[in-house]
């Protein structure tokens, strides 16, 4: 593991990170001692073809999994050590997500959905906070609208709007173009690293596309499970 050349404090740090499953009587491994730290404020990517460990690789730096073996520290705690409850609270606090598929919920609207994870810390301003971010992403005028009634485009604009609503440490983001056309990829794209310049978020993209990856600071490349290319991006 490289050490950082900035004086900002490390937000993660991911020590042999493997992950294996077992197939057809034997393990088959997903990550393989995978390990990289990030800064508070650096913009990182992670691309690789489909099966290189990407996917896998986020999910367990975001505590949405555990590893086989390995460690992810985030702001100087051990996810591993916690239990899934813990990390699930610790999310909410810490993280903001980004998917492919939105993950929105079918049954409320669009402010509603944004509101969610400051509904559930129970603060009083969701409702304040989610008008601004829906305005933020040109949708002030949609917020009363179900997801089935927006475009792929404006989905993406409520999960990014929903992302950014708890001011996040660090926001992890799952190809989040691929499910776009052209021009709703580039004025996602445009927002997303708008909002976290303004918000000064720590941001982990996965993307296959190079040049959304060159918008980042710093690539990791990964193939076959293991980080085979670091990069930095002048």
């Amino acid at each position: 593991m490289k050490p950082s050349s900035s004086d900002n404090p490390v937000v993660l740090q991911v020590q042999s990170l493997t992950k294996t499953y077992p197939s057809g009587g034997r393990e088959i491994t997903v990550l393989d001692a995978v390990s990289f730290e990030v800064t508070a404020g650096e913009t990182i990517s992670i691309i690789g073809p489909s099966g290189s460990g990407k996917t896998t690789l986020l999910g367990l730096c975001a505590g949405l999994d555990v590893p086989t073996s390995g460690s992810v520290n985030m702001m100087g705690l051990a996810l591993q050590a916690m239990n899934e409850d813990d990390r699930a609270h610790f999310r909410n606090q810490h993280i903001g997500f980004v998917f492919q598929n939105f993950q929105l919920l079918q049954t409320l609207t669009a402010f509603e959905n944004v509101m969610v994870p400051l509904e559930i810390r129970g603060d009083r301003n969701a409702g304040d906070r989610a008008n601004e971010l829906l305005q933020r992403v040109g949708l002030g005028a949609r917020g009363h609208h179900y997801p089935s009634q927006l475009s792929g485009g404006e989905q993406q604009r409520v999960a990014m709007a929903r992302a950014f609503i708890t001011s996040p440490a660090i926001l992890f983001a799952d190809e989040p173009t691929g499910n776009l056309d052209e021009e709703n990829a580039d004025h996602v794209r445009e927002l997303l690293f708008g909002l976290n310049k303004e918000e000064k978020t720590t941001l982990v993209l996965v993307t296959h596309n190079l040049e959304l990856a060159r918008r980042t600071g710093r690539i990791l490349r990964m193939k076959g499970g293991k980080l085979v290319q670091e990069e930095r991006v002048s």
